[in-house]
């Protein structure tokens, strides 16, 4: 579970240590891997019309860019506890909501970042506009945020608790 401020991005240790090892797997095997590829590609021959050597070329690009990521994440992390079930909209909190009080029209997310995040669940950033009107909100609070269109649209928390990643 994570929560990205400006130059920092919070990790549980799990996270932390998931992420770690992602990169240490890219930076070491899987780049062999790649490396080995472009160069079994390259000895068949010309390199225009080769498309083994410019698939692999784009997967090197795609795993560099991934490492490049990870290194940035991890470089800026703060390893620190999950946030107490207080009730409180926070980050790292799954937080469900009704749209305009509306307990049939309701939606599930985390309120964090992707990175660290098993399974498939929604995520919203904290810097998002629902994001920033929901954080601060106890369990039966009314929130409002901006909308692209400039409408604003209100929510009611129903239920908000700990991502149990």
């Amino acid at each position: 579970m994570t929560q990205t401020s400006e130059n920092v991005t919070w990790l549980t240790q799990a996270a932390y240590d998931q992420l770690k090892a992602e990169l240490e797997e890219l930076s070491g095997p899987a780049r062999a891997e790649i490396v080995a590829k472009i160069e079994e590609a390259r000895q068949e021959g010309d390199l225009k019309e080769n498309a083994g050597y410019h698939a692999a070329r784009e997967d090197q690009g795609k795993l560099e860019l991934r490492i490049r990521q990870l290194t940035q994440i991890l470089e800026t992390a703060k390893v620190g506890e999950a946030p107490a079930d207080d009730g409180v909209v926070a980050p790292g909190m799954v937080v469900t909501i009704a749209f305009d009080g509306d307990p049939d029209d309701t939606m599930t997310f985390l309120l964090g970042s992707r990175e660290g995040v098993a399974g498939d669940v929604d995520t919203y950033s904290p810097q998002s506009p629902l994001g920033r009107g929901v954080t601060g909100k106890k369990t039966g609070e009314d929130a409002a945020y901006e909308l692209p269109n400039g409408k604003t649209a209100s929510v009611r928390i129903l239920d908000v608790k700990p991502y149990q990643g």
